[in-house]
């Protein structure tokens, strides 16, 4: 349940303002519940001045729902702060039918080839943009006509994402990204398991005389190639294609199988038969495995051990970030034991402290003051922890490509740019860069982003614009180039391009 000490409420409005389901009215400037609170904790956790706690009392005119680690305690006929389950007749049942029916449609383009009949690469640049592109061309595809409209397009909306596994702190979210002492990118928000990158992008490209590096980073990643980042007030990074990334001259092995909460859900009914407990140190979420659903689930009880971190729900921990095991501030193991309430712990009980990777850990043992200290690994525990670090991935970098087609990457397909856009959007136009599919992003304009490793190998460059050259490939039935005013009279078929530029056989 929860408690609001009204002589410590100051009546600031914290709670209410972030109440998730508004249970919370403010009278003569003070917090009161309101019946339909769910003890979810949020205003227990946000309140600055102490007034709120969440207690272990339970609240019989409730229902607990069990659907998350939060566990609200849902009153009858209402909502939990998820708002997707209902408490109706003390059953918590979930408030929306299942949706059978997608609003998914088949595109057109399921007629055209996978790949396109030609790429880009190699193609050139028709400029200005008035002219056609440099090859539009022809082959009958299982009875159909298709052509494939090709150019290597200046983009100076361009840039690359790249995607990190690591649990390792390289810095701030929005710190910089230099090369050279040059600005190149930022920090961006992390994904499951891995650091995120944004490098390029328009206004970088074009800061004055920096822009020529940002623009020789962008396609050095795009082309597969090593470069060496330094993150403002952060690591160091040797990152690559395909490869595992370097942070601060230390190579990573593996990405982690989950967060420390999902890794005590994974191999509950493994550690449970040889620790007493464990404590899997992660970056973003500590696990503890008594106190969390799964150590329930395999019958077990709440050990007195509190590690490090701040507590979010039952068996789950914030920790900070670092350097340390789990990508936490965590450099010795012994400090992963904030206290033992030896009120209900037991001397001699066995502690293993490792990280979502496996790659390091350690066995404490329970003295009879409450300290702690490392005993030898037993093999039942390395086995164990050999379990969690063989279900992990390996740890690589990877570069997505992104741009915006404007201009002459449109101009030179078709006399009316815009249909060509709306083509694209409709699936009647399958695009590609180097001959890899691309994600359209929904929307105005043609916004794409390709996976480089499935990329033609050396294939974008750039020019001292500065932009980067990105091969773009337009395919489509020949009926819909016509129908889009593309440039029919520059056809010609695959068979007769080839004849052309010697490249039969």
């Amino acid at each position: 349940m929860i408690k609001i000490d009204l002589e410590k409420c100051k009546g600031c409005k914290i709670c209410a303002n972030n109440c998730p389901i508004s249970a919370i009215d403010m009278l003569d400037k003070k917090a009161i519940l309101k019946d339909s609170c769910v003890s979810c904790g949020i205003c227990s956790r946000i309140c600055p001045f102490g007034a709120i706690e969440k207690t272990t009392e339970e609240n019989n005119n409730s229902t607990k729902c069990t659907n998350c680690p939060v566990n609200c305690s849902i009153p009858l006929g209402m909502t939990g702060a998820c708002k997707r389950y209902t408490n109706i007749d003390d059953n918590i049942v979930r408030n929306r039918k299942l949706v059978v029916e997608t609003i998914t449609t088949i595109p057109e383009k399921e007629n055209l080839p996978y790949k396109p009949v030609i790429t880009a690469v190699g193609s050139g640049t028709s400029y200005p943009c008035c002219r056609p592109a440099p090859f539009i061309v022809q082959e009958n595809v299982e009875g159909v006509d298709v052509v494939t409209v090709v150019t290597e397009a200046p983009l100076s909306y361009s840039g690359v994402k790249v995607k990190i596994d690591t649990n390792m702190h390289i810095g701030e979210e929005g710190s910089k990204v230099k090369r050279d002492g040059k600005v190149v990118g930022m920090v961006t928000t992390e994904e499951y398991g891995s650091k995120m990158l944004t490098i390029g992008g328009a206004n970088l490209l074009s800061n004055g005389n920096d822009g020529f590096i940002v623009a020789k980073t962008i396609v050095d990643l795009a082309n597969g190639r090593m470069v060496l980042l330094k993150i403002e007030q952060g690591s160091t990074i040797e990152i690559k294609q395909g490869e595992s990334p370097i942070i601060n001259g230390k190579k990573e092995k593996l990405m982690r199988v989950g967060c420390g909460s999902a890794t005590i859900g994974m191999f509950a009914r493994n550690l449970c038969k040889v620790v007493d407990e464990a404590i899997i140190l992660d970056y973003h979420v500590i696990g503890l495995l008594s106190d969390h659903f799964a150590g329930e689930e395999v019958g077990m009880e709440y050990s007195g051990v509190v590690p490090t971190g701040t507590k979010s729900t039952r068996g789950r921990y914030f920790g900070e970030h670092g350097h340390g095991w789990g990508g936490t501030n965590i450099t010795n193991p012994l400090d992963a034991v904030k206290s033992i309430d030896m009120n209900i712990a037991k001397i001699g009980y066995k502690i293993l402290v490792t990280e979502t990777t496996g790659q390091k850990a350690t066995l404490l043992e329970v003295q009879q003051d409450g300290s702690v200290k490392e005993i030898p690994l037993t093999e039942e525990v390395i086995d164990s922890v050999r379990l969690i670090s063989e279900t992990c991935e390996e740890a690589k970098v990877s570069v997505i490509y992104t741009g915006g087609t404007g201009g002459s990457a449109r101009a030179g397909v078709t006399n009316f740019p815009k249909k060509l856009t709306d083509a694209i959007h409709n699936d009647e136009v399958r695009m590609t860069v180097a001959g890899a599919p691309t994600f359209i992003l929904p929307g105005g304009g043609i916004n794409f982003m390709v996976a480089v490793e499935k990329m033609v190998p050396e294939s974008t460059t750039w020019v001292p614009t500065p932009a980067t050259v990105a091969p773009i490939e337009y395919t489509m039935t020949r009926d819909k180039y016509e129908q889009l005013g593309g440039h029919v009279k520059e056809i010609m078929t695959k068979e007769k391009l080839l004849k052309k530029l010697n490249l039969e056989g």
